[in-house]
């Protein structure tokens, strides 16, 4: 596979020209930077083990947000530490290879990222809206087919997505104006034609976002009716509390990769993609359990439970 994907191209490393060119910026973003990741890290890893060690928790809904906070730890450490690395460095090179193995990564975590959200707006729909079915349609079982499959197609993705760039040819220039291998700016410096290419992934995105999209404001649109025709104050507002953290989340990441991989080429600038990169591989990963724990009764409980048995 490496030797297909790489025999046709000279160029052997690609140099990141990074954030930012400014030294005066270099320690006050990395030391951002580096407390972003380890509240990401520190954050869903508490997440999991909150998840994991309270019988309370052992439902559906947090069995999927256990499997979100994972794929956000391997979504950001994927990007972060090499970034975090280079801020510091004259130079930024990644070899042709590590390049390609840190784009795998990257769409991996992303593609998991948009299923999951899916398969937890789908969860949160047959509990609203057919609670009494509820324990037999999300079975245990059932709930670990749909992860397994989320992450079997997100490594289809990836591998796509590695194939469609790296089969490409690469014969300079070799500087990639961004922090991490993304697609678009890889498909800027290929010297073949990559019309086809473009088009083929832009469907291919289209596709996932869109089809994962549409299964949410579906699963939504069935709710807010389902919601509306409940009388009960108390029910409504413990269903909204539930949906609410997800339904921001799904917003963030979202309007972060329509933003980014959907716009119009024509209004495409090297600028504007890096910011929302960064957003939405590295600052949603710690936004997201962040807004899951200070806006879930559950898990506030949980941890602080948890909390008073190690003290």
């Amino acid at each position: 596979m490496e030797k297909f994907l790489f025999n046709h191209s000279r160029v052997t490393q690609f140099i990141f020209l990074g954030i930012t060119s400014k030294p005066e910026l270099k320690l006050p973003l990395f030391i951002l930077f580096l407390i972003v990741y380890i509240i990401t890290v520190v954050a869903n890893l508490a997440i999991i083990f909150i998840i994991r060690f309270d019988v309370r928790l052992h439902t559906p809904m947090y069995f999927f947000l256990s499997n979100l906070a994972f794929a956000d730890i391997s979504y950001s450490s994927a990007i972060t530490p090499k970034m975090l690395v280079d801020i510091l460095m004259e130079k930024k090179i990644i070899g042709i290879f590590g390049c390609a193995v840190q784009m795998f990564f990257v769409v991996l975590g992303g593609s998991s990222e948009c299923l999951l959200l899916a398969v937890m707006a789908f969860d949160r729909y047959v509990a609203i809206c057919r609670p009494l079915n509820y324990p037999i349609i999300m079975s245990e079982k059932w709930c670990s087919w749909l992860v397994a499959v989320s992450y079997v197609l997100s490594i289809c993705y990836s591998v796509f997505y590695n194939v469609c760039v790296f089969s490409l040819h690469f014969c300079g220039p070799n500087v990639i104006d961004h922090f991490f291998c993304d697609i678009p700016p890889l498909l800027k410096l290929s010297c073949s034609d990559t019309h086809i290419h473009q088009i083929v992934i832009f469907v291919q995105v289209s596709i996932n976002c869109i089809s994962t999209t549409l299964i949410i404001l579906i699963s939504y649109a069935c709710i807010l009716s389902t919601l509306l025709r409940i009388h009960s104050n108390t029910s409504k507002s413990k269903a909204f509390s539930t949906c609410s953290s997800h339904l921001i989340v799904v917003s963030l990441f979202y309007g972060a990769i329509f933003f980014m991989y959907l716009r119009p080429s024509s209004t495409y600038t090297l600028q504007e993609d890096k910011v929302a990169s960064l957003f939405y591989t590295v600052v949603i990963p710690m936004l997201n359990p962040l807004i899951y724990s200070l806006r879930n009764k559950d898990i506030k409980e949980a941890f602080q439970k948890i909390l008073g048995k190690l003290l």
